[in-house]
């Protein structure tokens, strides 16, 4: 009787180091996943905020023209 049971003890050991193993596996690949889909928002967002400067850069020289029609239609007023 002692000889089943050591070795029914044995067995579930076994059967939980393994399960483990996978479930730890998994968690593994779905972190590695989840870092490659943060790594190309992270890219998005730089690229994002790059965009937006040169935007900001363009609407304050567009600003500055429309600024010199203004002063120029006035003049000529």
């Amino acid at each position: 009787m002692t000889g089943a049971l050591i070795a029914i003890t044995i067995v579930l050991i076994l059967v939980g180091g393994i399960t483990a193993s996978v479930i730890a596996y998994f968690r593994l690949q779905r972190h590695r996943a989840d870092a490659v889909a943060m790594a190309h928002y992270r890219e998005l967002a730089e690229e994002s905020v790059a965009h937006q400067d040169a935007l900001r850069i363009r609407l304050a020289e567009l600003d500055a023209r429309l600024k010199a029609v203004e002063s120029l239609l006035r003049s000529v007023e």
